[in-house]
């Protein structure tokens, strides 16, 4: 066992000893960044999970209906041109896929409210070229996968997993995050100050690096 996994096991311990609460509380990662920026250099990254934490609503900008995703087809975009329209959307989903074809309609019409709120479907993840059963079903297991992050502060924190969970699979899940955000910064390690594990209702607890 590696001293990461013994030291995020010993935190997941401590956390279960807190007050039991009547929902299934979210289990949120913390990283402290140091000697990085990141106003001038953006983390905008689409981070994979080997254990998914929750099905996602998903919605899909497509040229015609689909039975695999709530659709909302051209014909359909101006009954969004209320700003109120839009942000009720917003809410209601976590995530927005777009056929290709569509995507300048899209950004026309829901990118004042999908731009600021990090939902705009991109090219990394949610623009398609065909909306086939196939590629809608395959997008949404990946996606259900994936954890985004937009980082605006030196102070990451992501939910990557439920109290529900086994520690095992909560464990992966911050091991596969954490290894992934190091990749992504442009002094590794260097760029961590510390990681914190905490529940919704409890305080971070310190993992020890």
């Amino acid at each position: 066992m590696t001293e990461l996994k013994k030291q995020l096991q010993k935190a997941l311990t401590e956390l279960r000893k807190g007050k039991e609460r009547k929902f299934d509380q979210s289990v949120d990662l913390i990283v402290n960044l140091q000697k990085f920026d990141v106003k001038k250099t953006p983390l905008n990254l689409f981070l994979s999970v080997p254990n998914k934490i929750k099905d996602k609503e998903i919605c899909g900008f497509l040229e015609s209906k689909n039975a695999n995703v709530d659709t909302i087809t051209p014909d359909q975009f101006k009954k969004y041109s209320k700003k109120q329209e839009l942000k009720k959307l917003v809410r209601k989903y976590d995530f927005f896929i777009a056929q290709g074809s569509v995507m300048p309609k899209v950004a026309t019409t829901f990118g004042r409210v999908l731009g600021p709120s990090g939902k705009m479907p991109s090219p990394q993840m949610g623009i398609i070229l065909n909306a086939d059963d196939k590629t809608i079903s395959e997008l949404k297991v990946k996606i259900n996968n994936t954890l985004k992050l937009r980082a605006k502060e030196a102070s990451l924190k992501l939910a990557i997993g439920k109290q529900s969970m086994d520690d095992d699979k909560i464990i992966e899940n911050v091991e596969s995050v954490y290894n992934e955000i190091i990749k992504a910064l442009p002094r590794d390690k260097e760029n961590i100050k510390n990681i914190g594990l905490k529940f919704t209702m409890t305080k971070p607890v310190r993992i020890k690096l």
